[in-house]
């Protein structure tokens, strides 16, 4: 298996095979928010205003998101974990817009298969890859709105590249270096109240949730869904089972 990291915007456009596009601060962290909350599915817009139009008919219920890290006029949810933390989700459809994760989805028209990534399903996402073995693995971390670097999403690669090629990279160490980069200062910053600090904890929870978020595109639309991996979801059927006693 070749395991490749790409960046930005560009990256996305031009990566192959099995993909998967990295947002820590904020967008994949959020969606699989969503999804914890209840979410069974989540639609995934470039674009404000596809958001907006989506939500008027009706093919998804509420709008989640960010312009300029701050929730857009009209929208339900800022991109915010913290935000939704409370919410529940059961039985509704979001809608994510945000500048550079679900941008970058939009983008990788290459994809064989498609997955958005955070810390928060690195550990089930590098799962499911390995259990499919694809011959070409490309991650691309998607930085700030797809056009600059950030050491966040860089780390997050690194360690789901390593996850995916069977090493034990050292979680805590990858989230204490993050906690101290540029990107994490802003959730400290009160003249910019929409990166709330509580978003930044919850980012940087390594493995909270046990899926990965596949995405495929359907109907002109790029949906994103729980998956995990048939050996988990094999286990976790057998533990449901009621043990027979030995006769």
């Amino acid at each position: 298996m070749e395991v490749r990291i790409d960046s930005l915007l560009a990256g996305a456009a031009r990566a192959e095979g099995t993909v998967v596009v990295i947002d820590v601060y904020r967008a994949f962290t959020t969606a699989c928010i969503l999804i914890e909350r209840g979410a069974k599915q989540i639609l995934l817009t470039a674009d404000i205003e596809d958001a907006l139009r989506l939500r008027r008919q009706r093919v998804g219920d509420c709008c989640v998101g960010e312009i300029g890290g701050a929730k857009p006029e009209q929208f339900d949810f800022g991109n915010s974990p913290h935000e939704i933390l409370e919410e529940d989700f059961c039985g509704r459809v979001p809608i994510l817009s945000t500048r550079a994760g679900t941008v970058g989805v939009n983008a990788a028209w290459h994809a064989e298969r498609l997955y958005g990534a955070s810390l928060v399903n690195a550990g089930a996402t590098a799962r499911v890859i390995r259990a499919a073995a694809p011959s070409q693995v490309c991650i691309v971390a998607m930085g700030l709105q797809g056009r600059i670097r950030t050491d966040e999403d860089e780390l997050c690669a690194v360690y789901l590249k390593n996850l995916i090629l069977g090493e034990e990279p050292d979680a805590d160490a990858v989230t204490r270096f993050i906690a101290g980069c540029a990107e994490s200062r802003k959730f400290d910053d009160p003249a910019q109240p929409h990166f709330h600090r509580r978003d930044r904890e919850v980012a940087l929870q390594v493995d909270r949730v046990n899926f990965a978020l596949r995405v495929r595109r359907r109907d002109q639309m790029w949906i994103a869904k729980p998956e995990v991996d048939p050996l988990a979801a094999a286990s976790a059927v057998a533990a449901t089972q009621p043990q027979q006693e030995d006769e």
